[in-house]
Order: structure tokens, then C-alpha cells, then sequence
């Protein structure tokens, strides 16, 4: 009878570390990623430079929107 608990106890332990293990690694990536987004204006307006164009604000702002767009799906 022990030897049960024991192996349920040893299975709940583990199932229950996965979870908060993922939950906790969930969650910081998700921080990180807010504050250290992928793509942000500057480097838009770098990689526009270096293609040979002069981007406006409103080009900046569109693709932006459109990568922040795609980053929320």
C-alpha cells in the first residue's frame, strides 16, 4: 500500500512540476519579449536605409502595425 502512494505521490509531484515549470517559462518570455521586443522603429528605418530608401513616418508607423499585427496571432 505504501509503495502506491508513494509512486502516485512521485507522479503528482512530477506533473505538477511540468506545469509550473511551463507556466513560469511562459511567463517570462512573454516579459522578455515585451520589453525587448523583436523589431522596433530604428531598426525598421535601418533596414529600409540599407535596401536604397528613405522611409517616411508613415511607412515606419505601417510596418509597425503590421509586424505587431503578426507578432499578435
Amino acid at each position: 500500500m505504501a509503495l502506491w502512494l508513494g509512486i502516485t505521490l512521485i507522479v503528482v509531484a512530477l506533473i505538477g512540476g511540468v506545469a509550473i515549470g511551463f507556466y513560469a517559462a511562459r511567463q517570462y518570455m512573454m516579459k522578455y519579449l515585451k520589453e525587448n521586443p523583436p523589431i522596433n522603429e530604428q531598426m525598421i528605418r535601418v533596414m529600409m536605409a540599407q535596401m536604397g530608401r528613405k522611409p517616411s513616418e508613415k511607412q515606419v508607423r505601417q510596418m509597425m502595425a503590421q509586424m505587431n499585427k503578426f507578432q499578435d496571432k
